[in-house]
């Protein structure tokens, strides 16, 4: 309408408030609080053990966290079981892969179909990843290290998330692979889709995401914009090791 202001309310996709984890009395997590902002790619960066898979186990439900809020969309999920955090809409590309090797590449995606909304399909995860129609009915322990990577990722659209968790998803790939889900993940985000990308890929992360989030020892050392990292060498070198 003229002569008024439009306003538009940010929304954020994921909102972690002061979360402490342990696993059995070691504490691994201290008051961590981050949030990804719905259509953005947000890199949790850190040196081997700084807590970002336990951050993304907290998240996902594997771990619930023994202080502090887990937000979705701005609901609660700290008490949620895995699978009905799954069901509001986050989906996880494990570390390692984890297909399931008996199966074939079209079981393995069906297996994570969530009926409720059409929006992935098997024939949408296809164009995504063509190497993978060609292998439909192979078994997924036969496939390569990159073709189950991609299986991993296409089973996690699969169930249609609104928010995607990515752990670790160049570990173990030839350089022509990881370019190719640098790629992958470039067309996501492009799509609009909300990503936690843990890497230790510094430079592949901070080429994709919008912000980032940098752990040491279990504690937020760094959040703010990529570009706040990529610009200061010294922040890189103390908490990420890299040069």
């Amino acid at each position: 309408m003229r002569g008024r202001a439009r306003f538009i309310l940010a929304i954020d996709a994921l909102v972690l408030e002061d979360v402490d984890a342990l696993y059995g009395d070691s504490h691994v997590l201290h008051s961590v609080s981050l949030s990804v902002g719905e259509g953005r790619v947000l890199a949790l960066l850190g040196r081997n053990g700084a807590g970002k898979t336990t951050c993304m186990n907290s998240v996902i439900g594997w771990l619930r966290p023994r202080k502090g809020r887990v937000r979705f969309f701005g609901e609660p999920i700290e008490r949620l079981s895995p699978e009905a955090i799954s069901r509001q809409g986050i989906g996880l590309v494990p570390q390692g892969r984890r297909v399931f090797p008996s199966l074939t590449v079209r079981e393995n995606l069906q297996v994570a179909h969530q009926k409720k909304s059409s929006s992935w399909s098997l024939e949408r995860v296809f164009d995504l990843f063509p190497r993978l129609k060609e292998r439909t009915e192979q078994h997924a322990g036969s496939l390569s290290g990159g073709e189950q990577q991609m299986l991993a990722i296409g089973r996690a659209l699969m169930g249609n998330p609104r928010l995607l968790l990515m752990d670790e998803p160049s570990e173990g790939l030839a350089p022509l692979i990881v370019a190719e889900v640098g790629r992958t993940i470039a067309k996501l985000k492009a799509q609009g889709q909300s990503i936690v990308l843990v890497e230790q890929n510094v430079k592949m992360a901070l080429e994709l995401a919008d912000d980032a989030v940098i752990l040491n020892t279990g504690r937020v050392a760094f959040s703010g914009p990529v570009a706040a990292v990529r610009n200061n060498q010294t922040l890189i070198t103390q908490h990420l090791g890299v040069f």
